[in-house]
C-alpha cells in the first residue's frame, strides 16, 4: 500500500493529472492486478447477503416505488431486477436503482467504519447491472466489485465526510465509477473523468439521516449508483468533468470539506497490487445501524440476567462519540425517543434498539420495528430511561487504525430501583470478523434462507445458491443467474399482475 497526500492547489499551479487523486484511483482501477482468492470468496458472500436482504424488502414501499419506476424502462439486452423473472430486462441504470434500493432498505447488509462510514455492498447492484447488460462473465464481475470495495474502503479511511454533514454516498459515486472502469476494462483517462463526474453529482447533506429519517435513506445509495453509471456512460462518449475534483481551487475539499488549507492522506494499493479491502468489511447479523449490532448482542445476553424489566430505574450507555452523537441521545433528536417515529428513525436510535432487545432477548428485522412493538407500554417506559454518554476510551477504540483493536460497542450500567446495578460491556458484535461468532459462508447462506424462506421457493433458492457459489465459472451471457425469482403467491401479493 502507499499513502496518497491530497491538498488543494491553486488554478495557477496547473496540477498535473498524474498527481491528482482521481487519476491515481483510475490507475489502479485499470490495472491488471491478480485477484486474491479470499477476496473472491468474500464477493460471493456479499452477493448472497445483498440478495437476501433485497428479497426480504421487496414488499416495502420504497422498494415498490423504485421498482415501479424501473419497470418503465425495459430493454431487450438489459439487466434483471430482483424478484422479477429474468426473461424481463431493463436499462442497467434503472435496474441498479431498483435493486440498490431493495438492498439498502432494511439496513441489513455490510458496513465499513473508519474516518467516515459506509455500506460497501452498495457497490454491487450498479456493477452487477452493467455487467449483465454488457454480457460479461463472473470473473469480470468479481474484478469490478473488488475494485469498488477497494476504492470505497480507502476513501472512507482517508476522508471524513460526516464532520461536514455530507452524506457518505459521496464516496460511493467514485467507487462505483472505478468499479465499472475495472469491469469494462476502460482506459485510465475515461475512468478518471468518470470518477470526477460521479463525485461531483453525488454530494448531498446528512439531513437524510437526521431528525425524522425518511425513505430517502434507502434511495440515496441507489441514486449514487445510478449517477455513477450515467457518469461512466458520458465519459465513454468522450465527455469531460469538473477537474481537479478533489484538489481544485473551488473543489470538494476546498469548499465542501475541510477547506483550502486541508490535507488528507488516502491509502491506495500500488499499481498491480492485490486489492483486499473487501476483507476488512463486515456484515450485519441484525437489521439496524452497525453501531447497534454489539448493543443488540449485549442486550439479549443481559435479558437472561434481569428477572423483571420494570425494576430498572435507569440505563446509562457509555460509548463512542459517533454512537452517542449519531444514534444516541447526543444527537438531540426527539424523534429518536418517539414511538410514532419512522422505521428509518428507530433503526438509528440506540435507546429504542437497546430497550427492545433487552426486553425481548432477541431481534427481528420486521417484528422489532412494528408500530405495535414501538408503542408497547413497558417498552416506552424502558426506552425513556435510557441515556447515552460519550466515553473517550471508547471513542479511541472506535478510531483505532488496527482493525483487530477497533471497537464499536461500549459499556452499559443498569441501575435498579433497589439500589443494585448491573454492568457489562461488549466491544464488537458477535458476527464481526473478530467477534465471538464471525460470519462464514454457512452464516451468509443461513441468513439468506431465513430472510427468503416465505418468499422464494426451495428449488429457486437452491438454484441461486449453487449458481452464485459457482461465480468464478459463470460465462458471458450467464450473469442473469444472479437474479432471483419469487414464488407465485408472493407475486400476486407484491406486484401488479400486468407485468407478468
Amino acid at each position: 500500500m502507499r499513502n496518497i497526500k491530497v491538498k488543494v492547489h491553486s488554478s495557477k499551479s496547473k496540477l498535473k493529472k498524474k498527481d491528482q487523486l482521481a487519476w491515481k484511483i483510475a490507475e489502479i482501477a485499470s490495472d491488471e492486478a491478480p485477484l486474491n482468492e479470499q477476496a473472491i470468496d468474500m464477493v460471493i458472500n456479499r452477493i448472497i447477503d445483498n440478495v437476501a436482504v433485497a428479497v426480504a424488502s421487496l414488499e416495502r414501499q420504497p422498494v415498490v416505488s423504485a421498482r415501479d419506476m424501473a419497470l418503465a424502462h425495459p430493454r431487450k439486452d438489459g439487466a434483471t431486477i430482483f424478484g422479477i423473472n429474468s426473461n424481463q430486462k431493463f436499462h442497467c441504470e434503472w435496474a441498479a436503482w431498483a435493486n440498490g434500493t431493495a438492498v439498502r432498505e432494511l439496513d441489513f447488509h455490510d458496513t465499513f467504519l473508519a474516518a467516515d462510514y459506509s455500506h460497501p455492498g452498495d457497490n454491487i447492484p450498479p456493477i452487477l447491472a452493467v455487467a449483465q447488460q454488457k454480457n460479461l462473465s463472473g470473473m469480470d464481475l468479481i474484478r469490478g466489485i473488488i475494485t469498488g470495495y477497494e476504492i470505497q474502503v480507502n476513501l472512507v479511511k482517508g476522508i471524513c465526510l460526516h464532520e461536514h454533514k455530507i452524506d457518505h454516498i459521496a464516496h460511493l459515486g467514485p467507487s462505483v465509477a472505478a468499479g465499472l472502469g475495472s469491469l469494462l476494462k476502460l482506459d485510465v483517462e475515461t475512468i478518471y473523468q468518470s470518477i470526477q463526474q460521479a463525485l461531483h453529482t453525488t454530494i448531498s447533506t446528512r439531513q437524510s439521516r437526521k431528525g425524522q429519517i425518511s425513505s430517502w435513506k434507502a434511495f440515496a445509495p441507489s441514486h449514487a449508483g445510478k449517477l455513477a453509471i450515467e457518469a461512466v456512460d458520458r465519459a465513454m462518449r468522450g465527455e469531460g468533468s469538473p477537474s481537479p475534483i478533489y484538489e481544485g481551487e473551488d473543489s470538494i475539499i476546498a469548499y465542501v470539506l475541510s477547506g483550502p488549507k486541508a490535507k488528507y492522506t488516502i491509502p491506495l494499493p500500488k499499481i498491480c497490487e492485490e486489492k483486499k479491502a473487501i476483507l476488512e468489511t463486515y456484515t450485519k447479523e441484525h437489521s439496524a445501524e452497525y453501531q447497534a449490532q454489539a448493543w443488540i448482542d449485549l442486550a439479549r445476553s443481559l435479558n437472561k440476567k434481569i428477572d423483571n424489566i420494570s425494576n430498572i430505574k435507569k440505563i446509562e450507555i457509555h460509548t463512542s462519540h459517533h454512537t452517542h452523537n449519531v444514534i444516541g441521545s447526543g444527537a438531540n433528536d426527539p424523534q429518536k425517543m418517539d414511538p410514532n417515529a419512522s422505521r428509518e428513525t428507530l433503526d438509528h436510535s440506540i435507546m429504542y434498539i437497546f430497550a427492545v432487545a433487552l426486553e425481548d432477548g432477541k431481534w427481528h428485522h420486521i417484528n422489532s420495528y412494528t408500530s405495535e412493538r414501538a408503542h408497547k407500554k413497558s417498552t416506552v417506559e424502558l426506552w425513556q430511561k435510557i441515556k447515552t454518554f460519550e466515553d473517550k476510551k471508547w471513542t479511541k477504540k472506535y478510531h483505532d487504525p488496527n482493525p483487530k483493536k477497533k471497537c464499536f460497542g461500549g459499556k452499559v450500567t443498569i441501575k435498579m430501583k433497589d439500589g443494585s446495578k448491573i454492568e457489562d460491556q461488549l466491544g464488537i458484535a458477535d458476527a464481526h470478523p473478530n467477534g465471538k461468532n464471525p460470519f462464514k459462508r454457512e452464516n451468509y447462506i443461513n441468513k439468506f434462507k431465513t430472510l427468503t424462506s416465505d418468499i422464494v421457493n426451495d428449488k429457486e433458492a437452491e438454484r441461486f445458491l449453487t449458481d452464485v457459489q459457482n461465480l468464478r465459472a459463470i460465462n458471458k451471457l450467464e450473469l442473469y443467474k444472479l437474479n432471483i425469482d419469487i414464488n407465485q403467491e408472493r407475486k400476486k401479493k407484491t406486484y401488479n399482475n400486468a407485468i407478468f
